[in-house]
């Protein structure tokens, strides 16, 4: 097949890709809670991977898959990562919702099945055009490595791991408020009274 004829089927291709997502954005808009379509995600799939340089992708965890190691990256993971994630990996939180594309599942083979420098060099430098931000802080952060040592971790997550995780979420205000009020009622004193909205006629 001569040269001409190959960048002919390239073009013709890249003009019916072209085509059919300004089709897709016609009949379904450009809203972030649209599930992307198999071929967004195969595409973004081979777009993330030719992103990672080769030499990033062979990298060896310098942390031992040690037990302390897996639970900082845990708690690590319940405090930064969890809003999106979930505390399981599934992806399942009003925010991950939220996202186009949507957080990964990262109990699913297409993330265990990458290695654990590819892994590293997602946290570290986030994913373009998607919600995954870089989490570098120009080294070899030993917190970034824990937090792969945990995702290969997650698809054996126990229920006192996710209870404890749990507990190590992010806290609202609200959450805070209420808190103060337990630790203060058990120290003996009076719950605050509530605010009561008083009508007159």
């Amino acid at each position: 097949m001569t040269r001409a004829r190959l960048i002919l089927i390239f073009l013709l291709v890249l003009l019916a890709a072209a085509a059919w997502t300004a089709r897709q954005i016609l009949h379904h808009g450009l809203s972030a809670r649209a599930t992307p379509t198999r071929l967004e995600t195969a595409l973004a799939r081979n777009v993330r991977h030719l992103a990672i340089p080769a030499n990033a992708r062979s990298l060896p965890n310098p942390v031992l898959a040690a037990p302390q190691a897996v639970r900082e990256g845990m708690l690590h993971f319940a405090d930064h990562c969890a809003a999106c994630h979930a505390n399981d990996g599934s992806g399942d939180t009003p925010y991950g919702q939220g996202l186009f594309p949507k957080p990964p599942d990262l109990r699913r083979p297409a993330t265990q099945n990458l290695s654990d420098g590819e892994l590293f060099w997602i946290i570290e430098n986030g994913v373009r055009f998607t919600g995954m931000p870089a989490f570098s802080d120009h080294g070899q952060s030993p917190d970034s490595w824990k937090l792969v040592r945990f995702i290969r971790h997650l698809p054996q997550l126990t229920p006192a791991e996710r209870a404890e995780m749990a507990r190590n979420n992010p806290k609202t205000a609200a959450d805070r408020a209420e808190e103060q009020e337990e630790e203060n009622f058990l120290k003996g004193a009076s719950p605050a009274p509530e605010t009561e909205m008083h009508h007159h006629h």
